[in-house]
């Protein structure tokens, strides 16, 4: 009796065809519309009480809404930090983006001799530029950061298992990775010396023997310590790694390609080039921070060490695919072109906070009559992306409290614009930072903010 009337309950349940229907017209493909309306009417039936047609509709919609919005799409970054992981980290410049369209949408000379015909080397162009702009022997990339350390790591400890690093560099990075255990999966045995704020020459010195396989520093770009605080500089282990007669290798993370204190921020981040003076054997660090490019893991340094690096086996599970080159390649180009500035990342830094201002002016003027208490406000940015983490970047924000839904409402609201806007909320008001919109957006922000509010009104009433 009791499955007799589970079996009439699920009649009631429409079918898929009858739900497809009824959604209608959308931009998502048709099979992945079908898959969210039986994922949904298979919930359904494991429910001891039917919902109505219009509530099974209701569901799937709102499923489809929250898979739409987790399409990579574009948005608009309103929080004031330059180089946000979550978004996508450094934009990319116009001629890069050009490159990109180009060699994305026709065959290229990947591997292509176009000289004599016959297969070439892989990134030949980039690597010889790469290797010009941080005054290093060599250089090759691979698909990020971690990447380059795990492929360092791997070449280095088949013979000599052990990596002597200091405690006070064992750095967590986004996402929860830690970098003692992406060393520890590489095979590295670590050997961790000294204690969390002091780290001597001499624990380097004393830690070495016949299973060190190399000197590790890793550049403390996303935190920064103060006090009583001693570690050794990169001259100093170069020094002592020439005298064991084992590589030293340094982790940069950030990428930075110009003094960061001539941008007007509180303090120096050490550079690939400086770093090779100092006498490192390799540097390593990432394309899509301060350098301004797409994500890749760039190793410079000398040159048997690199032909080393892409010998491995497993270099070729880490390389980067064509567009990935044809990003970096041109973004290289812009740096050894003194262009720089054509990088977004690097002009967002060097806008004053008197063009913010003027800008934040015009946008409050086209504002005015909106159920909105509106105004411009201060705000203090950050580079992001683990860089410079003492640098606090001054910033001019439209700040917003709306008079009919909540400030976290309001947000929501403006992150389903087209396109989204992501702020955040601050000092009891929503804040659109505008050091990190782009001038060319801001009619965009004006009109999400119009429609924000008007939604906001005609739900209270």
């Amino acid at each position: 009796m009791h499955d007799e009337v589970r079996s009439r309950a699920r009649r009631k349940i429409p079918a898929v065809n009858t739900v497809l229907e009824a959604v209608g017209e959308t931009d998502l493909p048709r099979p992945l519309v079908v898959d969210v309306i039986r994922r949904e009417l298979k919930s359904e039936r494991a429910r001891h009480k039917i919902s109505s047609p219009a509530l099974i509709l209701e569901r799937v919609e709102d499923r489809l809404k929250t898979l739409r919005r987790s399409r990579l799409q574009s948005v608009i970054n309103a929080t004031g930090i330059v180089i946000h992981t979550n978004l996508g980290r450094a934009p990319l410049a116009a001629e890069t983006a050009e490159t990109l369209r180009e060699i994305a949408g026709s065959y290229a000379n990947l591997e292509q001799d176009l000289a004599t015909g016959s297969r070439g080397p892989r990134a030949g162009y980039l690597e010889h530029a790469l290797a010009l702009l941080c005054h290093s022997e060599a250089a090759t990339v691979v698909n990020n950061c971690a990447a380059a350390l795990v492929l360092i790591v791997h070449n280095f400890t088949k013979l000599k298992p052990e990596i002597v690093i200091s405690r006070g560099e064992m750095v967590q990075i986004g996402g929860g990775f830690r970098i003692g255990e992406i060393l520890e999966t590489a095979g590295a045995k670590l050997r961790e010396i000294g204690a969390t704020n002091k780290t001597t020459l001499s624990d380097y010195a004393n830690a070495i023997n016949n299973q060190t396989a190399f000197i590790l520093k890793v550049h403390r770009s996303n935190f920064f310590m103060s006090g009583f605080v001693e570690s050794p500089n990169s001259t100093e282990l170069a020094a002592l790694a020439r005298r064991k007669r084992i590589p030293f290798v340094q982790d940069l993370g950030s990428g930075a390609m110009f003094d960061t204190r001539k941008e007007g921020l509180e303090e120096h981040e050490p550079t690939a080039a400086e770093t090779i003076k100092d006498g490192a054997d390799l540097v390593c660090f990432s394309g899509d921070k301060l350098f301004g490019g797409p994500q890749a893991g760039i190793i410079v340094g000398r040159k048997k060490f690199v032909e080393a690096l892409k010998r491995q086996p497993l270099f070729r599970a880490l390389r980067c695919d064509k567009l990935v080159l044809a990003g970096l390649q041109t973004t290289v180009d812009l740096h050894l072109s003194a262009a720089a500035t054509k990088l977004p990342a690097i002009s967002l830094l060097r806008i004053t906070k008197d063009e913010l201002r003027a800008r934040a002016a015009a946008m409050l003027v086209r504002l005015r009559g909106l159920p909105l208490q509106i105004s411009v406000g201060r705000a203090s940015g950050n580079v992001g992306g683990g860089s410079l983490a003492q640098s606090v970047i001054p910033s001019v924000t439209l700040d917003i409290v709306p008079d009919h839904c909540s400030l976290k409402e309001f947000t929501a609201r403006l992150r389903t614009s087209s396109p989204p806007i992501v702020a955040y909320v601050g000092s009891g008001t929503v804040k659109l930072d505008l050091r990190t919109i782009f001038q060319s957006q801001d009619d965009a922000v004006v009109d999400a903010i119009r429609v924000a509010s008007t939604e906001a009104s005609s739900t209270k009433a």
